[in-house]
């Protein structure tokens, strides 16, 4: 049983697998006649229509499920809610409030589980944007990528999955707001190069992609004068563009706040990858789901 709830769950060489996958025009049909479940306990724009366009272009039929809708770890255990939907569909995704949920469910091993975002990790984004990276560079080892900002669960995913592929990576956050050491120790032990620091020019002197994300995540609306009070100076701004390489691309897994953590003329200039990434969600989620019932 394959479950993904963190993209180290695949191999390095299962990484670049589901990459070729993603990048396939033409897949197969491989969920035809079958059911997807996906779960939201957190609503999403991307990760829905995502999700829900990847299972129809397998051939399968998703079932989007609103968290309140099953109640997990109140009206029901997250366990015998899994053994339910098993019953009728191929995959159970979901979205959680807590990565236990999603360990829970996979502990069940009567289905493949996807993680499609808690507060640990967004293993989908991560493969999106390499799969975005692919496309601007075609190689991606040896190229070198900036976070700037709050180092959250997509930060997190992101610089795992740039370490499985060889791409070094500098964060850049104030402090409080730093990477994990387990994920800077796993990130590293791969050989690859991941710097950290409280300095955003710093981080993005001669980067390949610069990446942000929302300073106030959902969920940290009681937090966010602080926060906004704490990230002030690590908006991307054409300046600091200027510090990368003078092809480097800008990256946010939206939604964004332009004025905030970064300026309109980046986010909707000639340097923004957004659009392709945003697309390219769909795309890595069908690879993510052929990857899971694959034997």
């Amino acid at each position: 049983m394959r479950h993904l709830l963190e993209v180290d769950d695949l191999s390095e060489a299962d990484l670049v697998s589901v990459l070729a996958a993603a990048a396939n025009r033409r897949p197969e049909r491989i969920l035809e006649g079958r059911g997807v479940a996906l779960i939201f306990e957190k609503p999403s724009n991307r990760t829905r229509n995502a999700f829900e366009m990847a299972v129809v272009a397998l051939g399968g039929h998703p079932v989007a499920i609103r968290g309140e809708e099953i109640g997990i770890a109140t009206r029901e255990s997250v366990e015998d809610v899994t053994r339910v939907l098993a019953r009728y569909h191929a995959i159970v995704a979901a979205r959680v409030v807590e990565h236990a949920s999603l360990e829970g469910m996979a502990s069940v091993d009567a289905v493949p589980v996807v993680n499609l975002l808690s507060e640990l990790s967004h293993p989908s984004q991560a493969v999106a944007d390499l799969l975005t990276m692919q496309q601007r560079w075609g190689t991606l080892k040896g190229r070198r990528v900036a976070w700037v900002g709050d180092a959250n669960n997509v930060a997190r995913s992101l610089v795992i999955a740039c370490s499985m592929v060889g791409v070094d990576v500098a964060v850049a956050s104030p402090r409080g707001y730093e990477l994990d050491e387990a994920t800077l120790d796993a990130a590293r032990s791969r050989g690859v190069t991941v710097e950290v620091t409280t300095d955003p020019y710093s981080a993005v002197g001669g980067v390949d992609a610069v990446c942000t994300d929302v300073w106030v995540s959902m969920g940290q609306e009681d937090e966010a004068a602080e926060r906004v009070e704490a990230f002030r100076g690590f908006c991307v701004t054409e300046e600091l563009m200027l510090r990368a390489e003078p092809d480097a691309v800008f990256m946010h897994c939206l939604p964004a706040h332009r004025g905030m953590e970064v300026e309109a003329s980046v986010i909707d200039g000639p340097r923004s990858a957004v659009w392709d990434q945003a697309e390219n969600r769909m795309h890595a989620a069908r690879a993510i789901c052929e990857w899971v019932v694959s034997e």
